[in-house]
């Protein structure tokens, strides 16, 4: 419980069988409307709060009647259609009362593998989080077909813990914990309180899903751990369809927490320190100073560009003397960086046609 109120940022997955009653298709709103009580509780503690919810397809396939059997691709993506807008407008009703405004946000596999979309979002997501906004992320399903699919929103929530830097992500799930054996079939199933290492004996304990409306099984739950640990994220399962299930689980309901193998921001440092630069830039010492104090590096610092890299591609960071400072992600292509060299944050609008970004590297994407 340490963790969760520790806890600077929260990611919290929500499954479709805590969020749709399946007997008729509607959503449960006054399990919806005690989770935004957790919400607002949680970010009373100076707390952000990311949701990666499903639902869509399920709200949408009730409302257009179709069956709960597995769909056809063109009728999946068409019951999300239907239900995304349902769903935005759900989160929306429920967390206003609380001054809580909400953004949508809608991804799949492709975003997070492409290194420029994945900046992308998550720039989106700091800004939202910095305005005080929840972002409601899902997998965006009108569009997704297999090959670009995460294909759960358990994995989808913890690579949305690890761009965002989050220390803790909660999976809302129809069992209270990763248990030896499943526990609907084996009446002497064991509850784990903690897991340090996800080992192969661990992983070969993990069954298949039992609810009828969500995809993911443990293993999908293990696979999500495996990544937000990795990531400097701790994460819990635990029982979601009782009311205000974070507030319980704060108080001690049971569940089983995963801990983290480092912290956020080491784990960013090192994913960024391994990459292979694509290009080099030589920082004047001026630059070279305010880096070493922990700030942006802006384009008024640099004094050559190398290379032909994309935005989002690392950088070598070279001193004025040649020597290598460090690396990070680049804001620019390589053709814009050369374009805006040595110009003022001001400048760049008029010089590229279109505005840009006030740093070539922000301190958050480097490494020295």
């Amino acid at each position: 419980m340490e963790t969760l109120s520790s806890a600077k940022r929260v990611v919290v997955k929500i499954g479709s069988a805590l969020l749709v009653d399946r007997d008729d298709g509607t959503l449960r709103g006054d399990w919806l409307c005690a989770l935004a009580q957790d919400v607002a509780w949680l970010r009373t503690q100076g707390k952000d709060v990311i949701l990666v919810s499903s639902g869509s397809i399920a709200l949408g396939r009730g409302v257009l009647g179709l069956s709960y059997a597995d769909l056809p691709l063109e009728q999946s993506q068409a019951a999300a259609a239907v239900g995304q807008i349902r769903l935005a407008r759900a989160y929306e009703q429920a967390l206003d009362p609380h001054g809580i405004k909400t953004a949508q946000i809608l991804v799949t596999l492709e975003d997070s593998e492409n290194r420029r979309r994945y900046l992308n979002s998550r720039a989106t997501m700091e800004t939202l989080l910095n305005l005080g906004v929840v972002p409601i992320v899902n997998e965006n399903d009108t569009i997704a077909t297999d090959e670009i699919r995460y294909g759960d929103n358990d994995r989808l929530a913890a690579q949305v813990a690890v761009t965002v830097g989050a220390d803790c992500l909660i999976l809302l799930s129809d069992v209270d914990g990763f248990y030896n054996a499943n526990p609907t079939l084996d009446a002497d199933a064991c509850r784990y309180d903690r897991i340090d290492q996800i080992t192969p004996a661990i992983e070969a304990m993990a069954g298949d899903g039992v609810s009828g409306l969500s995809k993911g099984g443990m293993i999908t739950k293990l696979m999500a751990a495996k990544v937000a640990t990795a990531g400097g994220c701790a994460m819990a399962i635990t029982e979601g369809s009782q009311q205000n299930p974070l507030k319980m689980l704060s108080e001690g309901a049971p569940c089983t927490w995963f801990t983290a193998q480092t912290d956020p921001q080491a784990a960013r440092k090192r994913w960024i320190a391994a990459m292979k630069p694509r290009g080099q830039i030589t920082i004047d010492s001026g630059a070279a100073r305010a880096l070493n104090s922990g700030n942006s590096l802006l384009p008024a610092g640099v004094t050559q560009v190398e290379g032909n890299f994309g935005r989002g591609e690392p950088l070598a960071i070279l001193s004025p003397e040649g020597h290598n400072l460090g690396q990070g992600l680049s804001r620019y292509t390589a053709g814009e960086a050369r374009a805006i060299l040595g110009q003022q944050s001001h400048q760049i609008e008029a010089t590229l046609g279109y505005p840009g970004r006030a740093a070539l590297i922000h301190r958050d994407d480097m490494v020295l």
